[in-house]
């Protein structure tokens, strides 16, 4: 009979040892399932970003201090419609289907003169949310909120100015990892990206 006893709770303690086992495993495991999760959806999101920063930077490159069909002088709105094609070219890549990016979490988006190894070198023009002018018939969700680079003055000749287009955007965590991890609030972090482009030649 001893021996019955002493087998029943070995199996017991087997048994225990599992349970505990399987309670520290489990939350491990469903935390990096949810950390992997949400490295997709944010490796996604700064694909965006990436991608709206190009566009705005080869349009600006592109139209240079102006093209016979697009002014660089300020309009009627305030803006120059080189500025408003840069913005209008992001835009539509941040608001096409299948686009995960929430426009109304983009704090600024900003045009600036770039120096040799891409970071600012002296004018930018910032752009923040809000109603701002139409182009080519889509209401822009940004408007100019400050400029100190005209359109105008943007080198393309010989030696042509570089633009930069930057944009922050502040993430929020889809999946419960924020919980696991202790975040209080809406669990969210910074994104930022920048493109740089020289101006094509006139």
């Amino acid at each position: 009979m001893s021996r019955v006893h002493r087998s029943t709770r070995r199996r017991d303690g087997s048994r225990g040892q599992s349970l505990v086992e399987f309670s520290v495993a489990v939350p491990v495991f469903v935390m990096m399932l949810f950390g992997m999760l949400e490295f997709g959806f944010a490796f996604s999101h700064n694909l965006t970003l990436e991608y709206a920063t190009r566009e705005g930077a080869r349009t600006g490159a592109a139209l240079g201090k102006g093209t016979s069909t697009v002014a660089c002088a300020v309009d009627a709105s305030g803006t120059s419609p080189v500025d408003q094609q840069i913005i209008a070219a992001a835009q539509r890549v941040l608001t096409s289907p299948g686009s995960p990016v929430d426009v109304s979490r983009i704090s600024q988006i900003t045009i600036y003169q770039a120096n040799a190894s891409g970071g600012q070198a002296g004018p930018v023009n910032v752009w923040v949310p809000g109603a701002g002018p139409t182009v080519d018939g889509v209401a822009l969700k940004f408007k100019q909120s400050s400029v100190s680079w005209n359109a105008c003055s943007r080198d393309n000749g010989s030696t042509p100015d570089s633009i930069g287009i930057g944009l922050t955007y502040s993430y929020r965590l889809i999946s419960p990892l924020g919980v696991f991890l202790g975040m209080v609030g809406t669990p969210q972090f910074s994104m930022s990206d920048r493109t740089i482009m020289a101006l094509n030649p006139s």
